[in-house]
């Protein structure tokens, strides 16, 4: 587990980082605050017991997602390739079959660095922030919270079906993030029957939508528009921020958080390391 003090250097690094980028880091806090202790997943480099290099790795199944960061007074010195090569042995231990490192669109540092590194450009993802827009709150969908096994199941086949993990993949995932303790998990409903999910993390007056899913047979129905309009309207009456990602790739899931109020403000792009 990280201590309360590596979680406050790594946040003044990120705001350091930010701050002369003009960027947006996504350091994904709600992992890190919940780090197993059996696990090597995050990296740091000291200078004079100050933190001038941090590098995240985060697992989903077979899948990881790298996001680092250099201190501007720091850089070019190699810091961040040592950070990078501990975090991709660490990667090479876990067989894991794609290692995606993570950089906002907007960073020139990192556009630099990625040139030097065997990789290609695998998906552009769009953060997303909702406006206030008139919401419906149609009674024929029901939210309510996941809690038995036939429940895990289904957030395990939505998972399989709409996000193409393979099933190991799928309940390895599962089981990684059960214990995050900003998480909520939610069963949608429709006509009586399990029709989708998502998960709400809720962090310093944010709340984040992960995992957003309905199943492909019932897609096209208005079920995921009516269930995400309730959501919202729940997060926004107790006066939290409301925050989504989606792949710029996916047209459809774009109309549709468009259709709910909410507006492009940052992109991440991933960019896949070829091993």
């Amino acid at each position: 587990m990280l201590s309360k003090e590596q979680l406050k250097d790594i946040k003044s690094l990120q705001e350091i980082c930010e701050r002369e980028d003009n960027i947006q880091l996504k350091l994904n806090f709600d992992m890190l605050e919940n780090r197993s202790e059996d696990r090597i997943e995050d990296f740091f480099h000291y200078v004079d017991e100050n933190l001038v290099g941090f590098l995240g790795s985060y697992y989903f199944g077979s899948k990881v997602e790298i996001c680092g960061m250099v201190h501007p007074d720091f850089r070019r010195r190699g810091v961040f390739s040592t950070l990078l090569d501990l975090a991709l042995e660490e990667a090479k231990k876990r067989e894991v079959r794609i290692i995606l490192l993570n950089a906002p669109s907007e960073s020139q540092p990192a556009k630099e660095f990625l040139k030097n590194i065997p990789c290609t450009l695998e998906t552009v993802e769009y953060q997303m922030k909702w406006q206030k827009a008139e919401l419906s709150d149609d009674q024929s969908i029901h939210i309510r919270p996941s809690f038995s096994e036939e429940d895990l199941e289904a957030e395990i086949q939505l998972d399989v079906q709409c996000f193409g993990l393979n099933e190991k993949e799928a309940r390895q995932y599962r089981q990684e993030t059960q214990d995050l303790n900003t998480d909520r998990r939610f069963i949608i409903e429709a006509g009586g029957k399990t029709a989708g999910k998502m998960r709400l993390s809720e962090m310093d007056g944010e709340s984040w939508i992960y995992g957003f899913a309905v199943f492909p047979e019932l897609q096209g129905k208005g079920i995921g528009r009516k269930a995400l309009s309730k959501v919202v309207k729940m997060e926004n009456e107790k006066g939290l921020s409301i925050f989504l990602e989606v792949e710029a790739k996916n047209a459809h899931a774009l109309k549709l958080y468009e259709s709910c109020g909410f507006r492009n403000f940052h992109s991440q792009d991933y960019y896949k390391i070829i091993h």
